[in-house]
């Protein structure tokens, strides 16, 4: 996107903007303290597809100008030239209506532009084409586990290395509806066969820990070990956090776990086991037993007098039919260390946005910086008594690349922003919640910051600023259209009757909640206020509220 001569306050602006499955491109062109309705008098708009530009001239009377033009770059789009051009010249704006021959998102558009890349020896292009990809984390997945020498991790802002060797282990982390799931599965009484979900739970939770060498991804979020990180601090205020002595005593070390792929991929073959043989055997019932690892499995025995079909928790040696009269308290969830007792609720899993029923009063997050330019990297969580909860630092992928040149070809992370990671997160959970209204609230006070109200979440753009007809552009200006969200937005003021509007606007609209760190709610704000002027000003207000876009 251009940015602003500061020594012509009369450049005029341009904005392209199409939505999804809809065959049409519409310009805004406007200018500061201008109104074309009567300053642009016999306006003409000419389309030079040979050059990539639309040429735009009208005449100025009042200051005795004459004719002005300026030329506007085209995007990258499939342009019906046998249709004709409409347009108008508004109050505060002029508008400039194109029909395509595709929409902007049909797949034959997107197969276009990847034989465009690949064509292309043009390092930067491969950049523009990624940011119009979606955020896929299998995707990296297989990109990092497929660089045999390793990854190391580096700050965006100072290309600074943050990892000690090259890793090498990736694993994508486990769902946070993995108690959501066990329960859908097997039930989540243990009179019943769904006795076993406790204990896939609590396998689960065995599994998740951060082990020096292994890296855990999520949508937004890289886990590493502290061990694999060149510095670390644990800072408590102005001190640095020092482990006492019976630290890996009372919360364990995890260096004697193994790996959580490995203890994930048992876990899903003895689900395949047990769900293959409750289907074949249909002459006897599942047994569920406890193997010498503490994990429940089926065993299928032939019939006899001794065959019991209920759950070995529930049986009750004095019994005549085997079958207990109480429902014992199931105790797995005993057995687990201290801080893994927390992993529980799935909110350890993704830092950067954590819906408020799964925080926990048990944990505080706090922030982890660039040990050499002091950027914001991540966090880590804390618990009440002060240590450390699993030795696992979040690092958020806007934050960091996997190469010193950030940005670059090179870089797989150089497709994540904070504007595109929340959007994402915004529409997944609007997905799920079936909301469209969204109050971000700080992680940390718990006070709302941000109120947004998703309107469209297809929409493309590109904005920049025209070119006078006199001087010189390149033929070969390449401006692409890029996903965005359109959406309303609020900055929640700090005083209390707005606070109390703003709790009741929740109840009202029964919005969701979601929370995050207050400095990348202040980014968003920039980032939603600077959208915001890339309309006219008749365009970027509705219903009172400011109208913008962010990334997808």
């Amino acid at each position: 996107m251009s940015k602003k001569n500061p020594e012509n306050p009369k450049k005029w602006r341009f904005t392209w903007e199409s939505q999804s499955h809809s065959p049409n491109l519409r310009l805004f062109l406007f200018v500061s303290q201008t109104k074309p309705s009567i300053q642009c008098k016999n306006l003409k708009v000419q389309l030079n597809l040979s050059q990539s530009q639309l040429l735009v001239s009208w005449l100025e009377e009042e200051e005795e100008k004459g004719v002005v033009s300026v030329r506007v770059p085209l995007p990258r789009v499939l342009i019906d030239s046998e249709s004709p051009v409409s347009f108008r010249a508004l109050d505060d704006h002029i508008e400039v209506k194109l029909v395509l021959l595709l929409p902007v998102d049909h797949p034959i558009v997107s197969s276009f532009d990847s034989v465009l890349l690949n064509l292309s020896e043009n390092g930067n292009d491969a950049v523009a084409f990624d940011a119009a990809k979606p955020l896929i984390m299998d995707t990296d997945l297989k990109s990092l586990s497929s660089i045999e020498e390793g990854v190391h991790f580096y700050c965006r802002n100072c290309s600074n290395r943050l990892t000690k060797v090259p890793l090498r282990n990736f694993v994508e982390m486990p769902s946070i509806d993995w108690r959501e799931a066990a329960d859908n599965w097997f039930g989540n009484c243990c009179c019943s066969f769904g006795g076993i979900s406790e204990k896939l739970v609590t396998k689960f939770a065995n599994s998740y820990s951060c082990i020096k060498g292994v890296c855990l991804l999520n949508c937004t979020t890289v886990v590493l070990c502290k061990d694999d990180l060149v510095a670390f601090e644990l800072y408590d205020g102005t001190l640095v956090y020092q482990p006492g002595p019976n630290f890996a005593s009372e919360y364990g070390s995890g260096e004697d776990m193994s790996s959580p792929q490995k203890r994930m991929n048992d876990l899903s073959g003895k689900l395949r086991s047990m769900h293959l043989k409750n289907d074949i055997v249909s002459t006897t019932g599942p047994v569920v037993e406890e193997d010498t690892n503490g994990v429940c499995a089926l065993s299928v025995t032939g019939l006899s007098e001794n065959e019991t079909l209920v759950p070995s928790c529930c049986v009750h040696k004095g019994s005549q039919n085997n079958v207990s009269e109480t429902c014992p308290v199931d105790q797995d969830t005993s057995k687990l260390l201290a801080n893994q007792k927390l992993f529980l609720n799935g909110f350890l899993g993704n830092a950067f946005m954590a819906k408020s029923y799964n925080l926990s009063m048990d944990i505080e997050w706090r922030e982890f910086t660039c040990p050499k330019c002091l950027s914001l990297l991540g966090t880590y969580p804390f618990d009440n008594g002060g240590a450390p909860i699993d030795d696992g630092v979040r690092l958020f992928k806007c934050y960091i690349s996997t190469c010193s040149s950030a940005g670059g070809s090179d870089d797989l992370f150089r497709k994540y922003s904070l504007e595109r990671m929340f959007t994402n997160q915004l529409l997944e959970n609007a997905k799920d919640e079936l909301s469209f209204r969204t109050v971000v609230k700080d992680l940390k006070t718990k006070s709302p910051l941000l109120q947004i109200v998703l309107l469209n979440p297809n929409s493309w753009c590109c904005s920049g600023y025209c070119l006078d007809a006199a001087s010189s552009m390149e033929s070969s200006l390449k401006l692409d259209l890029l996903p965005v969200i359109k959406v309303l937005f609020s900055e929640c003021s700090k005083s209390a009757s707005q606070l109390r509007v703003c709790e009741d606007w929740v109840t009202k609209n029964l919005a969701d909640v979601v929370c995050m760190f207050s400095w990348q709610v202040d980014e968003l704000i920039q980032s939603l206020a600077s959208s915001k002027d890339a309309l006219p000003p008749s365009c970027n207000f509705l219903q009172d509220l400011p109208l913008s876009s962010l990334q997808r």
